[in-house]
């Protein structure tokens, strides 16, 4: 029985990772001693709002092998989401319609890049009994269900590069990807980190509705959007509520005025493609859905997450902003009595439209959306 290859392995890697779906694979050490500073200064600055669990493991993020004991390298992977006729700019220039953010109108992609992953450890682990290998190989994969600093990986693994708005990009793929990893026990050969290519650019920082980019590489999660409508529990403060719009799960402004989006791919995924009920929908047909009906067609979809009375709550704010019409305020005021939280935002709701009544405001896009729009049409005609 001949010795392993390690060299052989990590090519061999890399092969199955794409016939497993992935769009690209790499291999990085486990040492982010370099994020960690960052990663304490961001916490300091209480940017992770209600999200208890970033503090509560602390420094744990950028220690991978304290994660998990014995792990010498993560094996970092990208799958595209991005589907068929995103309608980007037609669901954003609607202010009647709802706009959910593009990775989630299909399946769970926990699920999806988990189920891979773990396939490609067992391929691994099966292809290394076939040598003399004197241990036992221990794989776990993570899909943003852990606490791990997954983008400062990938980039170490070579996939991209962090953009100003905090996302990775790669320079053939844009944006439009989910980021999974598998920590594995074995001394693979490591890739090189590639070059941040963003140069002078400041779009993102510049479009985000909320200004969440506070300075470059570093949002603060209480002003983002998706904060907002996924992670907070309580009520949406104020001020953010006339710039969400049409907003509500998710925000993708960022990554749609980003440049290097115009090189992004469509997903293979069948799963990734958008159900139909959640596909440029009517903000009043998701208003009206009983509880059971958000829970039978979320089943298996990332928004379930949020609960009814959250999903509520941010329709509210959508119809809050969309022009005056009468069945909006009737259809808001039926809504009273499920929730304090939520009765609040529909009387802060019903308080918009009535203000649109009185004023007989056409108004439903800050020049900053109208710009936006102009970027996606002219930029991402394919998924305009």
């Amino acid at each position: 029985m001949s010795s392993l290859d390690l060299h052989h392995l990590a090519q061999n890697i890399k092969r199955w990772g794409t016939e497993l779906g992935f769009q690209q694979t790499g291999i990085c050490d486990t040492d982010l001693s370099l994020e960690e500073p960052r990663l304490q200064a961001w916490l300091d600055k209480q940017y992770h709002g209600e999200m208890a669990w970033m503090a509560k493991y602390g420094m744990t993020r950028a220690r991978p092998h304290e994660l998990v004991p014995g792990t010498l390298r993560v094996i970092s992977v990208r799958m595209n989401y991005l589907p068929t006729d995103a309608a980007f700019a037609r669901t954003l220039n609607n202010p009647e319609q709802g706009y959910i953010s593009r990775y989630a109108l299909g399946r769970d992609y926990h699920k999806v890049l988990r189920q891979r992953l773990k396939k490609l450890g067992e391929k691994i682990t099966q292809y290394c009994q076939q040598f003399e290998y004197q241990g036992i190989v221990n794989f776990r994969p993570f899909v943003d269900s852990a606490p791990i600093m997954e983008r400062p990986l990938a980039v170490k693994a070579g996939l991209g590069w962090v953009g100003k708005h905090s996302l990775v990009i790669n320079n053939q793929a844009g944006s439009w990807f989910f980021l999974g990893e598998l920590l594995i026990n074995l001394p693979l050969p490591i890739d090189s980190p590639v070059e941040e290519q963003c140069g002078k650019c400041v779009a993102c920082m510049t479009t985000c509705p909320t200004g969440a980019i506070v300075e470059p590489y570093t949002i603060d999660a209480r002003r983002c959007i998706s904060y907002l409508t996924i992670e907070l529990e309580g009520a949406i403060p104020e001020e953010f509520r006339p710039l969400m719009g049409n907003r509500i799960y998710g925000c993708d402004d960022c990554q749609l005025i980003c440049p290097w989006n115009r090189f992004s791919s469509l997903t293979e995924e069948d799963d990734f493609s958008p159900r139909r009920a959640l596909h440029t929908p009517e903000l009043l047909d998701l208003f009206q859905w009983s509880e059971e009906k958000f829970l039978r067609i979320t089943e298996g979809s990332p928004i379930r997450r949020i609960g009814y009375l959250r999903w509520l709550r941010n329709i509210s704010v959508a119809l809050g902003n969309a022009p005056y019409q009468d069945k909006i305020v009737l259809a808001l005021q039926e809504r009273f009595g499920l929730g304090e939280v939520l009765d609040e935002h529909l009387h802060w709701a019903i308080a918009q439209q009535k203000v649109k009544r009185e004023e007989k405001t056409l108004k439903i896009q800050t020049s900053q959306q109208k710009r936006l729009v102009r970027a996606i049409t002219k930029g991402l005609p394919r998924d305009a």
